[in-house]
């Protein structure tokens, strides 16, 4: 039985860690460290939240670079990048929630979405030019 539940605990740890791998790289520069268990805990989590909140049953895991030690803390769009001068689970949260909530609904529906709200505007008349 022992064997059997440490076998199960090694196999969980395993699939988490290979779940995670698949969107969260993190590097560090010079002497800032951050434990990769606790920044992948944080990714999956954040995740999880965007995709419960507005996902539904669609899996959110957006392809995100840490990089802990930079000399700023912010987020990079194009590539991708949380950027923190030290190791912050708050502030790396908010940067994994934006691309999940941002990977939600890719470029095309978002211009489709976009064109939408533009054709109804213009489709809108103020009352008090109905009839003149």
């Amino acid at each position: 039985m022992k064997k059997s539940m440490r076998l199960g605990i090694v196999v969980l740890c395993l699939a988490t860690a290979c779940l995670a791998q698949e969107g969260l790289t993190v590097r560090t520069e010079g002497k800032k460290r951050v434990s990769a268990t606790e920044a992948e805990k944080i990714y999956l989590s954040a995740c999880s939240v965007v995709q419960r909140e507005f996902g539904g049953t669609r899996s959110v895991r957006p392809r995100v670079t840490l990089i802990l030690g930079a000399n700023r803390d912010a987020v990079w769009f194009d590539d991708r990048e949380i950027t923190l001068t030290k190791w912050d689970p708050r502030l790396f949260a908010q940067g994994v929630v934006v691309f999940a909530f941002e990977d939600l609904m890719p470029l095309d529906q978002r211009r489709v979405l976009a064109s939408r709200a533009v054709n109804w505007a213009d489709a809108t008349v103020e009352i008090d030019k109905v009839g003149k």
